[in-house]
Formats: C-alpha cells, structure tokens, sequence
C-alpha cells in the first residue's frame, strides 16, 4: 500500500522573502532562519526536517515500547540538528535524540535503551536521511520514583 502526503507551497520574493506551506493540519509561514540570514519568519527547512526526523522517532519508539509490553510514565524528547556553512555551502550534517523514559515500576531499563537504539534505525525518515545525516540516539531511561 502506498500513502500519498501532499503540500502546497506559497514564495512571495527572492531568497529574503517569506512563504506560506500547508500539507493537511500543517500551515505554517517559513523563511531562511535569521542565524542563515534571512527573515526569521515562521520555520525553515532546517527545523522541518529536524521535525520530521524527531516526531518519526518519538513515535516510532512509543510504538516500539508499547508492543514489547514495556509501561511508560513519560517520554519527552530533546532533538538537536548541526547544519554545517562551509564557503556558502549548506550542509546538514547530524541529528542526535536525547529521549528520556520514565518507566512504571517492574520494567526493564535495559530493554527499553535498546528499543530507543532500534527506534532511530527503524524510523522511515532516519532511513531516508540514512548516508547523508548522522542520526544518533541518547536515551536517559529510569524507572520511577
């Protein structure tokens, strides 16, 4: 089965212009970032792809925790993306996953560090950034207190 994502894309100007991106219940305003800069308007591609990268790990590793019977308290995560200027030349080099778990009592640390190593390597879009982006994962996984 093949699923279908569709955007449409609005760019008002040259490259200090701003946008407009809707892709079903995402519309949102971009712009090259003003550390880049540009405008700083809504979000860039950087933060798209960091979010694509981070919301495809969290989920996926939420699942994966799930289906191994492992009892969850909290998950957050803290993602950073490195994007390197050489020459005017844009590189993104890496994306690291810090996810910290609280786990209900009675549940494996372990496993679950595991899982979060599985999660990044399973992950559609860490596939798909696979060769061209570092992706890494740091989880902080503890049991409840």
């Amino acid at each position: 089965m093949i699923h279908s994502f569709l955007l449409d894309a609005e760019w008002d100007g040259g490259r200090n212009s701003t946008g407009k991106i809707e892709a079903g219940n995402l519309k949102q305003s971009i712009s090259i970032p003003s550390s880049m800069n540009g405008p700083g308007v809504g979000t860039n591609p950087d933060e798209m792809l960091l979010g694509a990268a981070s919301t495809c790990f969290i989920i996926t590793y939420a699942a994966m925790l799930e289906r191994s019977g492992i009892h969850v308290a909290s998950l957050k995560l803290h993602s950073e993306a490195k994007v390197d200027v050489t020459a005017n030349v844009f590189t993104f080099q890496s994306i690291h996953h810090q996810p910290t778990v609280i786990l209900e009592p009675d549940q494996s640390v372990e496993k679950a560090e595991k899982l979060a190593q599985k999660a990044e390597q399973t992950c559609m879009i860490s596939r798909a950034l696979s060769g061209n982006v570092d992706v890494s994962v740091e989880p902080l996984v503890r049991i409840i207190e």
